[in-house]
């Protein structure tokens, strides 16, 4: 059994001689990362597509069983809506190419403006879209959530295309008012949908938020402990992505995700020893 679990980014300044060793240069960042968590969200290629070399230099530093969700371009989703956009797709996929298994998934994160009226704009994308990866779709208006006929149509365009349904858990985050100014920015920003806990696939991808206090982010996934334990015991492979609102906690967190399934679940495959943040010394 494996569980995939990581973060937002893999390099974060608050981590930086905390939990990560500092400095690195650019091309060992994500190295360290990669011996805390074994996944990590691909953010950065939604503002653009980075340089074959950058994306070489992304599996270089880390093993074949580390794990990207690569989000696809803005330009893709969000301003040409999935319509009239072969050829930069083609040019995507050939920049994430050297990633080859890594590649976890390719992650259709859709605009809150995006109903069910177009669903039938993202059926024909993903019957489009090259067999040789796998594809999760983040949705966040809300009659997917509140309407069950549009719930059930989308379900049946992903599972056309055996894409997952990306959940985005934020109910901890809005549970209560926010009390930091990285909790306020978030409450403006984040989607403020329901929970969903069902997954479409063998391999079912969570992003969870939970609070900058530590102990509210660890109240607010126990939920999620026990759904990844059902799924790994049904033979699924999941990845959780643990966010909070600044972020400074979430790569010791992650961790954290892992270590209580495992506790509930002992031959999941432990995560790597860290690279510890500070060089050793004989004293």
């Amino acid at each position: 059994m494996r569980l995939h679990v990581g973060c937002a980014m893999w390099t974060h300044a608050p981590w930086q001689g905390r939990f990560l060793p500092h400095p690195l240069p650019p091309g060992e960042r994500l190295r360290a990362y990669a011996t805390w968590c074994n996944a990590v969200e691909g953010n950065t290629t939604f503002y653009a597509t980075p340089a074959r070399s950058t994306v070489e230099s992304w599996a270089r530093q880390t093993g074949p069983d580390f794990r990207f969700v690569v989000k696809l371009p803005k330009s893709i989703t969000h301003e040409r809506r999935l319509s009239g956009v072969d050829e930069e797709l083609r040019s995507f996929l050939d920049t994430i190419e050297p990633l080859g298994t890594r590649a976890h998934a390719l992650w259709v994160q859709l605009p809150g403006s995006f109903t069910p009226a177009d669903l039938g704009v993202l059926a024909g994308f993903l019957r489009g879209l090259p067999r040789s990866y796998r594809y999760a779709v983040e949705v966040r208006h809300r009659a997917f959530f509140d309407d069950a006929r549009s719930e059930g149509l989308l379900e049946r365009v992903l599972a056309g295309a055996g894409a997952e349904w990306v959940p985005f858990d934020t109910t901890a985050l809005f549970q209560t008012p926010p009390t930091s100014d990285a909790e306020r920015d978030a409450w403006t920003k984040k989607p403020r949908v329901p929970r969903r806990s069902s997954a479409l696939t063998d391999r079912p991808i969570v992003r969870y938020i939970g609070r900058d206090a530590t102990e509210r982010t660890i109240e607010g996934w126990q939920h999620w402990v026990g759904t990844v334990t059902e799924w790994l015991r049904d033979g699924r492979s999941p990845t959780v992505f643990v966010h909070t609102p600044d972020n400074a906690d979430a790569l010791m967190l992650a961790r954290r995700f892992h270590d209580e399934v495992r506790a509930r679940l002992p031959g999941i495959e432990p995560l790597p020893e860290p690279m510890p943040a500070e060089p050793l010394t004989l004293f």
